[in-house]
């Protein structure tokens, strides 16, 4: 494994992806990071995610297998010590807020894999940011799987234009797709 500390503006113009998705490791649901991670590189991309282990590090494998590169934007505060063997590139950030920003930042596009309360977080922030205009029109928002309709059915009850920027793919191979059209 190959690593390095990175500054932001030293990635900043190339094309990166980077993946929301939890630390747990079912396999469904890593499958499902993995192939994402792999497409990704197959088209181009290189993706970024948090750097640890479940689909973190399944994405980071996939993308690597296929000759890709991936960024982990790892958290110092956090006692998980270093990113997962997949990482190519690493990121160190000082809190958690630091870690989102920067993980939005380089992100010319989000993908959204089911999660827990972190991935919550990590899609709320970049959802409410692109429904103001902090973030660019041209990055979309591509929720991987069904996981997450509920949530977004919800919400367009309550605000039908807050969902304008959310893409739904029912699996990996919809992604490119979806960037390219979008």
């Amino acid at each position: 494994m190959v690593l390095y500390a990175y500054k932001i503006g030293q990635i900043m113009s190339e094309r990166i992806i980077t993946i929301f998705g939890t630390s747990k490791s079912s396999d469904e649901v890593c499958t499902l990071a993995y192939e994402t991670g792999r497409l990704l590189a197959q088209a181009g991309f290189a993706i970024a995610n948090g750097g640890y282990g479940g689909t973190m590090l399944a994405a980071a494998k996939g993308a690597a297998e296929a000759g890709g590169e991936a960024v982990g934007v790892t958290c110092s505060a956090f006692k998980r010590g270093r990113a997962n063997e997949y990482i190519t590139r690493e990121i160190v950030t000082g809190s958690l807020d630091e870690r989102l920003n920067t993980l939005i930042e380089i992100g010319q596009g989000y993908v959204v894999l089911p999660g827990g309360t972190g991935t919550l977080l990590e899609l709320a922030k970049v959802w409410e940011l692109k429904n103001k205009g902090f973030i660019k029109e041209d990055k979309p928002i591509i929720l991987v799987g069904g996981f997450w309709k509920p949530l977004v059915d919800l919400i367009a009850s309550d605000d039908p234009k807050s969902i304008r920027c959310i893409r739904l793919a029912d699996e990996p191979g919809q992604i490119i797709g979806l960037i390219d059209n979008y």
